[in-house]
């Protein structure tokens, strides 16, 4: 897992596939599955670094 600090605090979906050593494709079906409130801004898709933490440590962020 890369070092979380290293991120900016809007991840992008790019930013997910390499924090979790996951493909392209998964990281897309991850964001897109409501498992942790994302935002799409145009045609990208922003996730708040603070809730994907919460979501990655197991904690309900809504």
């Amino acid at each position: 897992m890369g070092e979380l600090e290293n991120y900016p605090d809007v991840l992008n979906v790019e930013d997910v596939q390499k924090i979790l050593c996951i493909g392209r494709r998964q990281a897309y079906e991850l964001v897109s599955s409501g498992q942790f409130h994302t935002v799409r801004v145009g045609k990208r898709i922003k996730i708040l670094k603070a809730v994907f933490i919460c979501w990655l440590q197991g904690e309900k962020t809504f």
